[in-house]
């Protein structure tokens, strides 16, 4: 398949750089942001979920009307509605955006922000009710007949739901972590498995072990591999760098603020609970320095917060440092700068053509060698 560029569909410009100048949802904003994704070559925008931010459905359906190509893909956590329900709201949401819609299904890394509303589960048990999470969506999306479940988690009996998707069969479900109960429903279950930026070879691993697992299930196929990174981008090296080492100072001076203390990013004084952001430390263990551009200096500072690991350097050396992942078979990158809006519209000008470029010259020598 074709490479893919993923970026956020941030609903106000804070960032770990940029206090909040008001409030959560400034749907202006939102739509610019929207916007300046899809005038420059990205294929889809995450809306992010955290137990206190707008809801992404809304939110996705407002950009709906503001958009006229770009996925929008919501990220869902199973414990706050029914998946009945769910499936009908997002098959609606598929109509809405003209068959734009995709979710991104998160079981939940924090254990405080799952109570926040309402979700005592042990993590192991939350992977769990993804799985059946995850089968219900698929079979409500796909089924014309009426069905039962009877899951650990989920009962329910003769549901048949009266609108479908417009995609057919059906939306992409997406899914990430880094836990062993994790490789085991993304891979079983999951259209795409969404994976933080790590070194080459932890991304190898990552990568072994999900088509094990895949394997286990009886799948003949991966999951199409997502990886997100933060790109630091400049004219030079020497001054994408410096642009780099500015950015830590910014981080350092919101945190000493209080500017990122609103529920949206890791605590760094304490240690992650998530298997993800317990990798990220351990590359940052290792050094600052890793492979042709990666860069994980912010993440030890944010505590190993979710997508942190930044890949520094001039267009050109980022681009190829996105393909050295494409050649272990990574196929979604995912990108967001640290000054959101203005890093969106640079790296889809500057980045993204480069990539699809020698992508589409590998697939084009690949044609030629199977036809010869």
């Amino acid at each position: 398949m074709p490479v893919e560029f993923l970026g956020i569909a941030g609903t106000n410009p804070a960032s770990e750089v940029t206090p909040r100048p008001g409030g959560s949802l400034d749907l202006e904003y939102t739509a610019k942001l929207a916007r300046a994704h899809e005038d420059n070559g990205w294929d889809r925008i995450l809306f992010a979920y955290h137990s206190g931010s707008p809801d992404p459905s809304q939110v996705a359906a407002y950009v709906a009307g503001k958009t006229d190509r770009i996925n929008l893909v919501v990220a869902h956590r199973p414990n706050v509605a029914y998946p009945t329900l769910t499936a009908k709201t997002f098959a609606t949401l598929d109509h809405i955006s003209g068959g734009r819609f995709e979710v991104h299904v998160i079981t939940g890394g924090s254990t405080a922000d799952q109570a926040a509303e309402g979700d005592f589960l042990a993590k192991d048990d939350r992977y769990g009710r993804t799985r059946e999470f995850i089968q219900i969506l698929k079979q409500a999306w796909t089924s014309d007949e009426r069905f039962d479940f009877a899951g650990k988690h989920y009962q329910f009996e003769q549901f048949v739901a009266d609108i479908k998707p417009l995609q057919q069969p059906r939306p992409r479900i997406s899914f990430g972590g880094s836990s062993a109960a994790a490789y085991a429903v993304g891979a079983a279950e999951a259209d795409i498995f969404a994976l933080w930026g790590e070194p080459l070879a932890g991304t190898r691993e990552q990568l072994a072990t999900i088509d094990t697992e895949a394997a286990k299930a009886g799948r003949t196929d991966r999951p199409i591999i997502q990886i997100a990174f933060r790109p630091i981008l400049a004219e030079t090296e020497e001054l994408a760098w410096a642009k780099a080492e500015k950015i830590l100072g910014r981080i350092k001076d919101v945190q000493a603020g209080g500017g990122a203390a609103r529920g949206r990013y890791r605590d760094p004084r304490k240690t992650p609970e998530n298997a993800g952001s317990q990798r990220l430390l351990k590359a940052v263990e290792a050094g600052e320095r890793h492979d042709r551009a990666l860069w994980t200096a912010p993440t030890g500072l944010t505590g190993g917060g979710g997508n942190s690991t930044a890949l520094v350097g001039t267009p050109e050396t980022v681009a190829a440092a996105l393909l050295d992942y494409y050649d272990l078979g990574v196929r979604i990158f995912s990108a967001r700068g640290y000054d959101i809006y203005d890093d969106a519209v640079d790296f889809g000008r500057y980045v993204i053509p480069l990539v699809r470029e020698e992508v589409a010259h590998r697939e084009s020598a690949v044609r030629k060698d199977l036809a010869s």
